[in-house]
């Protein structure tokens, strides 16, 4: 599965609308999966960096190697968006 295909877009922007409600509700990014994580990595409330932080760094050794690139890429835009 590629994440720039049409489900890897559809995930994209479910992970958004997820970011839109947990304005409604404290976040736990435990239930997330992954790909989600990954996916909001630049999206993050100042208040909640903390939290999200801590639960990627706990699934970094777990996720498999698409996950890693897709993180690693993630990773590489948020810096070059600084």
């Amino acid at each position: 599965m590629n994440f720039f295909s049409k489900s890897g877009f559809i995930k994209l922007f479910l992970a958004i609308c997820l970011i839109s409600s947990f304005s409604l509700a404290k976040e736990d990014y435990s239930e997330m999966s992954n790909e989600e994580l990954i996916a909001i990595m630049g999206y993050i409330k100042e208040k909640n960096k903390k939290d999200f932080k801590k639960e990627l760094q706990q699934r970094i050794p777990t996720m498999n190697e698409r996950e890693k690139k897709f993180y690693e890429k993630n990773l590489k835009q948020q810096k070059g968006n600084r």
